[in-house]
């Protein structure tokens, strides 16, 4: 498939870096990968950018880590008006209240633990999936913690990718 084919691709490999790193950033807050990213266009194809995006969330520290995760709202609350966060946390809108506050506290503690929200790839999960995962990873160490957010956010990103570059119009 050539980027030619891909509207949203097309688009965004002859957009101004300005309105291209803007589109990044709200894939993913961390300003490293969203550089790395933009310093490769023009990408052929989707893959090509999905293998550009996984390539630079490998290499993303610990701080660029902490700051693609600020942009991320804890489970089972979307920020109000962001439709990406809603769309991808809709397992817990038809959870029940006494779900909705079991989360909340365990988004609490898991916070407390790690010192950053519970971040999961909620696409596709129901409410009891991503409560028993924050259930399971809350015992785990920081570094084993960290390695499952990198592999979180990579999913993420790549939804959010395949979503850009498949958009007929923004």
């Amino acid at each position: 498939m050539s980027s030619t084919s891909v509207p949203g691709l097309a688009r965004f490999n002859t957009s101004a870096d300005s309105e291209a790193q803007a589109v990044l950033h709200e894939v993913c807050a961390s300003s490293a990968w969203g550089s790395k990213l933009l310093a490769q266009r023009p990408y052929a194809t989707a893959e090509a950018l999905f293998a550009a995006s996984d390539a630079a969330m490998a290499e993303l520290t610990a701080d660029d880590l902490a700051e693609a995760m600020a942009g991320h709202p804890p489970i089972g609350r979307p920020r109000p008006g962001d439709p990406t966060s809603s769309r991808e946390q809709s397992g817990m809108a038809g959870a029940t209240v006494e779900l909705k506050a079991e989360m909340l506290e365990l988004n609490l503690a898991y916070q407390d633990r790690f010192g950053h929200v519970f971040l999961i790839c909620a696409t596709g999960r129901t409410g009891k999936q991503m409560r028993d995962a924050v259930r399971e990873r809350i015992d785990n160490s920081p570094e084993q913690e960290r390695e499952i957010v990198r592999t979180e956010l990579g999913k993420i990103n790549r939804i959010r990718l395949a979503r850009l570059v498949e958009e007929e119009n923004r």
